[in-house]
This record gives structure tokens, C-alpha cells and sequence, in this order.
């Protein structure tokens, strides 16, 4: 039985795109080559790497391809890498509903930190990266680990172009509002010699957004991606990706996904571009006989002025296939989209983003249809003191009414604020509150772990040391 979701998402996107007035394209822009560095100098100070903030490289990267779009980056006059240290405390409220509610308890991180920015004629390198350990005296959890990385490299030859981008992340809980907004949940150095690293979309990121999984958990994402200029105007892209999602205790469900991906992009002007991709998707998990197909036919549209908005929204049907049947149904048709918005401004930033689409389940769930909202925004507001805010939702509901809390909908949000400011040149402090609020929503279940929902009260401190960067060319 083929089942009709979400039809209108399609239908809007689609309407909004073949409406817009098509005008003359421009030339790409292409990325400017580096300058030379200074001769004999070990280390610089930050404003030698990056004295030329107002020089910004546009983001070239496709509409159709797998990544987040960003505004850009800033020119860099040298090849770098800073090194540093970071500690991070928190205090967490005992989720309210569950044993021990309303006590408190600490976790302490003690890592390091590295940002590296390698480029050349046609090649660019990013990476940030944090690692190290954590004590907490949380009941029933142990002293551990975390690791954070994020990684793109990109390589331009005349009309083509190839990225390849990896997102790891190895945390005691939920990488959805970890950290509250501090450097803790960024990894890297953070500030502005942190090199921007592309993202990876949303909907091909192993999604993990249910605070209900059981323990340490990590993700990783790799994709590869290949772009060929077929005119002035038109580009055509390929793409793959790996992700999985894996946790340390039992009780949770591990899955693999498996991504294609092949578009078609045009330029209508130098700010603005249309495209048209399909994507193919399976997830698998381990020990569970059932595996998902799942095919999209996407329009998108971009938007991106450098230094000042990156705004792309996408959209169209979704067509779904079970190895096990779902609720008498082997097949579904229903609807994807969601957009992602980041801007600039002159005493601070703010991002928004949204999608709907077929998800693997959060480790939770075997398959879900999931709604996921994101937005965060910062704004200095005196010479030395900025102030951030952070939102999140997530709504994950099971494919069919299955056994337990396979028939639950699950609401995940986090929301905080806080402060942050810079001591000395080396130096950052920042400190802030997050509530994390989970709710269960049964439908058929009627066990005793059906109607748990909290609230969970965090507030975090976090320090972040640096070295001056150290040239590499």
C-alpha cells in the first residue's frame, strides 16, 4: 500500500524555484592563491596570519552536493597550524522522572586542541580537531574519553573540482546540544583562526538526537564528492558517503547508511543558483533483519553573498522501501525539504536550519521520520563581552507501530545562552546554561518506561588556551 506524506513540502519547493526570474549568470569565483608567508619566522601572532579580514574567498561548492553551504572563508595570507589546551567543567541536574531526580553531579573535561589550514594555487585544507579525557561522578557512568573532528580538503583543476569532508565525534552523551554553545561542543581551537570547515548536510549526517540512548555513543561521516564544469553556467556533481553511528553499552541500535548522490547545478547569477539532484540512501543495522531504501528527487536553491548570507532550500518527493514490511506496507511515498540559513553581521552572527526527511533512528528507533530544527546566534555586545544563544528540536516518530517503544514519538530540545570573552590574546572564557528536555509520547506502548520524560539542568564553564599559530608556508 503506498501511503501520500508530507506532499506539500515537494510542491512548495518546487514552485518557488521554477518561479524565480532567470537572468545572466556570472563566472564562478574562484578561490585567490596564497600569499607568500615571511622568511624565517617559526610562529606569528594572530593578526599576521589573518591582517586582511575584510578579503574573503566565496564558497564555490555545489548546490547539489552533500555539504552545508557557508559564507565563505577569510583570505589567509599563510599555511598554519595553533595548537591548544582546553578544560571544561559542568554540572548536571539528575534528569527529573528517573532515579536520583533532582541531584546533581559533575563532569570535568581536560583536552587539546589543533586547527590546521594548509593551502595552495588549487587546494585548500581544514581541519579542527579536540581530544582528550573526562572524570564525572555521575552514577553509573565511568571516567572516559571524547573526541571531536571535523575535515575538508578541497582540489580545483581548471573545470573540475573534488572535496572530500569527515565529521567524527566520540561523546559521553548526545552530540545534540552538547556543549551548550561553548567551545566544548566546537571542535578545534575555535575563534578566528579556527579555519572554516564545510559541514555535512543534515539529512546525510547519522542523526543522533534522542536523549533517551543508553551511554558513550560515536558517529562518523566521510564523503567524496566530484564536480565538473560543463559550461560557464553548468555544473555537474557526484558524490558518496559513509556514516555510522555506534554505542559503547547495550540497549541501543547501531546502524550504517550508505549515500549516493548525482546533480545537476546552474548559476543564474553570481549570488544565486538552481539545481536538481536524486540521492539514494540505505540504512542497515546490526543484528536487526530489516534495511531501508531510501530514493529522493530534490530541487534546491541557493543563495550565498560572501562574508554576509549562505541561504539554500531544498525539497521533493521521498520514496521509501522496507526489507521488512512496515505496517503491512513493503513501499511509502512522501516528501522531503528543509533550509539552512547563516548571516553575518557586524557585531555578530546567527544560523537557522530545518529538515524533514527519513532518518535512521537516533540509536533508538529502527527507522524514523524526523523534523529537526536548529538555530544559535551570537552578538558582542561591549569591547570584550559577547553574549550566545542556542535552540534545538527534534521530533522523531517510528515508521509503524511496532512492539514497545517502537510506538513512541520522541520530542528532543535543548535551549540556553550564555557569555563569553577573550583574557589576553590567548585566552577564551565562556560560560553558559542549557536545558535538555526530553518527552515520550506513546501510541501503543503501555510499559513502564513509555511516559518518561524530563528535564535535565546544565551549566557549563569552558577555557580555551592557544599558542600563536605556526607557519607552515
Amino acid at each position: 500500500m503506498i501511503k501520500i506524506r508530507n506532499w506539500k513540502i515537494a510542491l512548495l519547493v518546487l514552485a518557488l524555484v521554477f518561479m524565480a526570474k532567470a537572468v545572466t549568470a556570472q563566472e564562478p569565483d574562484t578561490p585567490a592563491e596564497p600569499k607568500p608567508a615571511g622568511r624565517g619566522i617559526p610562529a606569528l601572532d594572530e593578526g599576521a596570519v589573518q591582517d586582511q579580514p575584510d578579503k574573503w574567498n566565496p564558497d564555490t561548492m555545489p548546490v547539489t552536493g552533500l555539504q552545508s553551504p557557508t559564507v565563505g572563508n577569510p583570505e589567509s595570507r599563510h599555511s598554519y597550524w595553533v595548537p591548544g589546551f582546553q578544560y571544561s567543567g559542568s554540572i548536571q541536574e539528575q534528569p527529573t522522572g528517573g532515579a536520583n531526580s533532582g541531584s546533581w553531579y559533575a563532569y570535568n573535561f581536560f583536552g587539546a586542541n589543533l586547527s590546521l589550514l594548509q593551502q595552495g594555487s588549487s587546494s585548500r585544507l581544514a581541519l579542527n580537531y579536540s581530544a582528550g579525557g573526562f572524570v564525572t561522578n555521575q552514577p553509573g557512568q565511568d571516567n572516559g574519553w571524547y573526541q571531536q573532528l571535523a575535515f575538508s580538503d578541497t582540489f580545483t583543476w581548471r573545470r573540475w573540482q573534488m572535496q572530500i569532508l569527515d565529521q567524527f565525534a566520540y561523546l559521553p552523551q548526545s552530540q545534540f546540544g552538547f556543549g551548550g554553545g561553548t567551545g566544548l561542543g566546537v571542535p578545534g581551537i575555535g575563534g578566528p583562526l579556527g579555519p572554516t570547515v564545510p559541514g555535512i548536510g543534515g539529512t546525510v549526517l547519522p542523526n543522533q538526537s534522542i536523549y533517551a540512548a543508553v551511554g558513550p555513543q560515536y558517529n562518523n561521516s566521510i564523503v567524496t564528492q566530484l564536480s565538473y564544469q560543463t559550461s560557464p553556467r553548468g555544473s555537474i556533481t557526484l558524490g558518496g558517503a559513509y556514516g555510522l553511528l555506534r554505542f559503547t553499552e547495550a540497549g541501543n541500535v547501531d546502524s550504517n547508511s550508505y549515500t549516493g548522490n548525482i546533480g545537476y547545478n546552474y548559476q543564474v547569477t553570481k549570488e544565486d543558483s538552481i539545481g536538481v539532484y536524486y540521492r539514494f540512501t540505505a540504512f542497515h543495522y546490526q543484528n536487526q533483519p530489516q534495511a531501508i531504501g531510501d530514493q529522493m528527487v530534490n530541487v534546491a536553491y541557493s543563495r550565498k553573498i560572501t562574508k554576509r548570507m549562505a541561504l539554500q532550500l531544498f525539497g521533493g518527493p521521498e520514496i521509501t522501501n522496507y526489507r521488512v514490511p512496515v505496517g503491512n506496507a513493503s513501499q511509502t511515498v512522501g516528501g522531503n525539504g528543509g533550509v539552512s540559513l547563516t548571516s553575518l553581521f557586524q557585531n555578530g552572527s546567527a544560523s537557522v536550519g530545518y529538515f524533514h526527511a527519513l532518518s535512521g533512528g537516533s540509536g533508538v528507533l529502527i527507522g524514523s521520520t524526523a523534523d529537526e530544527v536548529n538555530a544559535s546566534a551570537n552578538r558582542r555586545i561591549t569591547r570584550l563581552w559577547s553574549v550566545h544563544a542556542n535552540f534545538g528540536f527534534a521530533k522523531n516518530r517510528p515508521l509503524a507501530s511496532l512492539a514497545g517503544t517502537q510506538g513512541s514519538d520522541y520530542n528532543s530540545f535543548y535551549v540556553g545562552g550564555g557569555f563569553d570573552r577573550p583574557i589576553g590574546r590567548n585566552l577564551n572564557f565562556s560560560v553558559a546554561y542549557t536545558a535538555q528536555i526530553q518527552q515520550i509520547n506513546p501510541t501503543v506502548c503501555a510499559g513502564p518506561g513509555c511516559n518518561t520524560s524530563y528535564t535535565q539542568n546544565i551549566v557549563t564553564v569552558n577555557f580555551q588556551w592557544h599558542t600563536r599559530p605556526f607557519v607552515l608556508r
